[in-house]
C-alpha cells in the first residue's frame, strides 16, 4: 500500500502573489480595515480594539480549561483580518491513547503505525506532534475551494458533468440510470444518491466510511457502491462521495488536486506549510486528510469573506463565493436543520435568521466558521474522538455567544 511520504509539503510562493510581511505587528483600531489581507503573520490586537467583548472571548477560554468540552487543541478569533484572541491547550494525547493505540478497532484498522490509526500521536491530531493540526471533512471544504480556483482559471467542466465521464464504465460496478445522471455538482452537494450509511458513529463497523478507509481502493469501493435514490434529491453525508472528487479532478484537469491547491489556492493567500494524507491507491484524502495550521485554514475563510479577492489578485471568484455559501440542499427534515452548499455547512445566522454562518465540520471537533457580516472568522480545533467521552463543543450556542460578542461594527 502508498501511505504517505513522512514529509510536509513546502511550496515557494509564487512572484505574483508575493505578500508584505507584517511580522505581527498590533494593531490600533484605525488599522483594522478588511481592505488587506494578512501577510505571512495575521497582525493582532486586543478584543476591544476591534469591536469584541472580552468578557465573552475569556469565558469561552474558561470553560476549555476546565474541560468542559472535552480535549480542544486551539481556539483562534480574527475579526477585520486582525487576530483578535490566540490560544493553544495542551492534552496528554501519548497517555490518553496508551491502550487505544495498539488495539485494533474502527479506528485503527491498519498497521499500528498507520496515518489512518486515529490513536497514532505521530498522525493525530497533529502531524508529527508539531503544529499542523488534522482537519478531518473540513478538508470537503478546502477541496471546493480548489476547485473554485480552477472553475476561475477554466481548467475545470461543468458541475452539471456527469462523473462516468471520467471513468472505464466497463470496470464500474452496479450502473443503472440513476448512477449515470450523478453529476460533479451532486458530489459537491452530497447528493449523488448512492448507497451510503455515515450517519453511525465512526466508531461502529458497520459505518460505511469505515469500510472505505480499510479498502485498498477508495475509489473503486465508492463508485461500485449500488444506488439508493436518485441524484440530487436527498443530502445523504457520504466520505466517499468526496474521495470521489481526487479522481475527477485528476481526469478532468490532468493535475492532482492536492498539486493543484499547492499553486493555485494555497500560494496566492500566504499558506506554505501543510501536510495531506494519500490513500492506499495514491490518490490525495479529498475527504479528510489534509492538516494545516490554525492560522492558515482561517485563510480560506477569510478568503470568502472577501469574495474570493486576496490583495488584489481573485483567487476564486465572487461568484463562486455565492454559489458554495448559498444553501443547496437542507441537512435534515426541520426548519432549524443546517443548510448545505458547496461543501459548506450553513448555520443560520443567530442575529438574523435569513443569513448563514459559513462553516467547516470535522470529525473529532474542527470548527472553522465565518460570520460574513460581522467581519469575523473563528477556528476551533479539538481531538474528542473515544466513545462516550465526556463534552465536546456546542456549536450552536458558541455560534451565538460569538456573534454577540461584537459590540461594534
Amino acid at each position: 500500500m502508498l501511505w504517505p511520504t513522512p514529509c510536509v509539503r513546502r511550496r515557494v510562493r509564487l512572484l505574483a502573489f508575493a505578500l508584505p510581511l507584517l511580522g505581527g505587528a498590533h494593531l490600533d483600531a484605525q488599522a483594522t480595515s478588511r481592505t488587506a489581507a494578512p501577510g505571512r503573520q495575521w497582525p493582532t490586537a486586543s478584543p476591544t480594539a476591534l469591536g469584541l467583548n472580552p468578557a465573552v472571548l475569556d469565558s469561552i477560554d474558561a470553560e476549555i480549561k476546565a474541560g468542559k468540552y472535552g480535549y480542544m487543541d486551539r481556539m483562534l478569533v480574527i475579526r477585520h483580518g486582525t487576530v483578535a484572541f490566540n490560544r493553544s491547550y495542551a492534552n496528554d494525547y501519548d497517555q490518553l491513547f496508551r491502550d487505544s493505540v495498539a488495539t485494533h478497532g474502527s479506528l485503527n484498522m491498519h498497521d499500528f503505525t498507520s496515518p489512518f490509526n486515529y490513536y497514532n500521536t505521530w498522525w493525530h491530531p497533529y502531524y508529527r506532534r508539531g503544529d499542523l493540526h488534522s482537519l478531518q471533512s473540513v478538508t470537503k471544504t478546502v477541496v471546493s475551494a480548489v476547485i473554485g480556483a480552477a472553475v476561475l482559471r477554466g481548467d475545470f467542466p461543468s458541475l452539471e458533468t456527469p462523473i462516468l465521464r471520467y471513468f472505464d464504465t466497463t470496470k464500474v460496478r452496479n450502473i443503472d440510470d440513476r448512477k449515470r445522471r450523478v453529476t460533479i455538482r451532486h458530489l459537491l452537494t452530497m447528493t449523488g444518491g448512492f448507497d451510503w450509511n455515515e450517519s453511525l458513529p465512526y466508531t461502529d463497523p458497520n459505518n460505511t466510511a469505515t469500510g472505505l478507509e480499510t479498502s485498498a481502493d477508495w475509489i473503486a469501493y465508492t463508485i461500485d457502491r449500488p444506488m439508493m435514490r436518485e441524484p440530487g434529491t436527498r443530502f445523504n453525508y457520504s466520505s466517499g462521495e468526496s474521495a470521489l472528487l481526487a479522481h475527477v479532478f485528476r481526469q478532468a484537469t490532468g493535475r492532482d488536486v492536492e498539486e493543484y491547491a499547492a499553486q493555485f489556492l494555497f500560494a496566492p493567500i500566504g499558506i506554505d506549510r501543510w501536510f495531506w494524507k494519500r490513500t492506499p491507491s495514491g490518490t490525495a484524502d479529498t475527504e479528510g486528510g489534509l492538516y494545516l495550521t490554525a492560522e492558515d485554514l482561517a485563510r480560506v475563510w477569510y478568503l470568502f469573506t472577501q469574495n474570493g479577492m486576496w490583495n488584489g489578485a481573485q483567487v476564486v471568484s465572487a461568484a463562486w463565493v455565492k454559489e458554495s455559501t448559498t444553501p443547496a440542499i437542507s441537512t435534515g427534515t426541520t426548519p432549524t436543520a443546517p443548510k448545505y452548499g458547496l461543501k459548506w455547512w450553513l448555520y443560520p445566522d443567530p442575529l438574523d435568521a435569513t443569513k448563514f454562518v459559513w462553516s467547516g465540520s470535522g470529525f473529532g471537533g474542527q470548527f472553522p466558521m465565518a460570520f460574513p457580516d460581522l467581519d469575523l472568522v473563528v477556528v476551533f480545533n479539538a481531538w474528542n474522538i473515544l466513545p462516550r467521552q465526556g463534552g465536546s463543543l456546542p456549536i450552536r450556542k458558541m455560534q451565538e455567544r460569538l456573534a454577540k460578542a461584537v459590540v461594534s461594527r
